[in-house]
């Protein structure tokens, strides 16, 4: 058989490889790569998927699932897909994408009548769903302020820490959850607001805090504002779940209207994910609020140049889909009626949850679970007791003890609860 260098150099010549090129067909290209550790999200659905047992359930993915615990493509978004179908081009979008969709948006997170849009003080981009609008910011933090660093909750979603990570943001932690109450951790939130340098970047979300379902009341935003004014600190929303947590937009963006008439300068990441069950779609939004519309101008021009070198240009077809629905009015209040009616079987599961372990007897408060709000319930379960749920009965979410509720149905509720009882009693 023909050696390694013979075929090299029948490959590529006489002249071979070169010394890099020898040492890379001596060893393989990627020898050194390491397999990467599984992502602690995507990794529960896997382990899921490839157990056999008849009775197990998935109470880990993020995404939205219906009373059968199959998955949901909304009424509106059937009929935006026929308008689409055979009707309109696949053109690329600008850099910038769907200009409809971007207008939409912005009334959505900012207000329909909101002057700031009137006066085009917002650079606002499309962006691939939420964490591509992370990312983008993350990066024109980084090309823009090199030494800043930003704040994050403890917890948060595992992905922020990627994202700025790999932004090369340094990452800074603020208290957040409060594990004995399982409830806000409000004056530790505070103290870290108050000591932050000023001028801080801090990473808000601003609904449905993702993973507890933990977010404070409306006095408290109105607090956290304040402070945030007095320190002159910049607040960045992962607004992930409008609609989605209560079932109203308006109500879901409370906090961001607080600091609007707070007058703070803003940034803003929106996905269309949840509420609109375009998952697979990867449409959102990245805005920034300015001074005035020249630096609007100025900075939507650099969010683009930091986008095309990424992905150049966003998606069309999902943006299509939000551009249809929101334009049209009947199609729109079509979709505050379904959006309302998935908040609403997520709040009618937390009580239920909450009923059947208590009529099971448990000596444990469960009223975290009805007091939380949003897809995710932070349950209180250790690392163990989730690892005893999925050995024993099946059971499957990420073991800092997230619940995702859209994985929980009338049909399996009962044996969620039976479960959760067992795995606690001796707590």
């Amino acid at each position: 058989m023909a050696s390694r260098a013979v075929i090299a150099r029948r490959i590529f010549g006489r002249g071979g490889l070169g010394v890099a090129g020898a040492r890379a067909m001596s060893t393989g290209w990627w020898g050194g790569v390491e397999p990467a550790a599984k992502d602690p999200i995507l990794g529960v659905t896997e382990a899921f998927l490839a157990d056999p047992s008849p009775n197990k359930v998935n109470v880990g993915v993020g995404a939205y699932r219906d009373d059968d615990g199959k998955p949901v493509v909304l009424e509106c978004v059937r009929e935006a897909e026929r308008r689409i179908s055979g009707n309109l081009n696949m053109e690329y979008l600008p850099m910038g994408g769907s200009i409809r969709m971007i207008e939409e948006t912005l009334k959505l997170a900012y207000g329909e009548n909101s002057e700031l849009i009137k006066d085009k003080r917002i650079a606002a981009v499309q962006a691939l769903s939420g964490t591509g609008a992370c990312r983008l910011f993350a990066d024109f933090q980084k090309r823009f302020l090199p030494d800043s660093q930003i704040y994050i909750p403890v917890p948060t979603w595992s992905n922020h820490h990627n994202i700025w990570r790999d932004a090369h943001v340094p990452q800074r932690t603020f208290h957040y959850y409060h594990p004995e109450s399982k409830g806000l951790d409000f004056a530790g939130l505070m103290d870290d607001v108050k000591n932050a340098p000023n001028g801080s970047f801090f990473l808000l979300h601003a609904c449905a805090h993702n993973p507890t379902g933990v977010d404070p009341s409306e006095e408290q935003w109105r607090e956290i504002s304040y402070q945030f004014k007095v320190k002159n600190h910049f607040a960045f929303f992962d607004m992930a779940y409008q609609g989605f947590a209560s079932g109203d937009p308006e109500r879901d963006a409370k906090a961001i209207r607080i600091f609007l008439e707070d007058g703070h300068l803003i940034g803003c990441a929106q996905s269309y994910a949840k509420n609109m069950g375009l998952y697979g779609q990867r449409v959102g939004c990245l805005s920034v609020l300015c001074e005035d519309e020249m630096q609007a101008v100025a900075v939507k021009s650099q969010l683009q140049q930091i986008a095309r070198p990424m992905y150049s240009n966003p998606p069309v077809h999902g943006a299509l889909i939000v551009s249809i629905i929101l334009n049209d009015p009947d199609l729109k209040n079509l979709w505050l009626k379904e959006v309302k009616g998935m908040a609403d079987r997520i709040i009618g599961m937390r009580t239920a949850l909450r009923e059947n372990l208590e009529s099971l007897g448990s000596s444990l408060s469960w009223e975290h679970i009805t007091n939380q709000i949003g897809m995710f319930c932070y349950s209180g379960l250790t690392p163990e007791q989730v690892d005893h749920l999925t050995n024993e009965f099946h059971i499957y979410m990420t073991r800092n003890g997230r619940i995702s509720m859209a994985g929980v149905t009338t049909g399996n509720v009962g044996y969620l609860a039976n479960a959760i009882h067992e795995v606690t009693k001796s707590s």
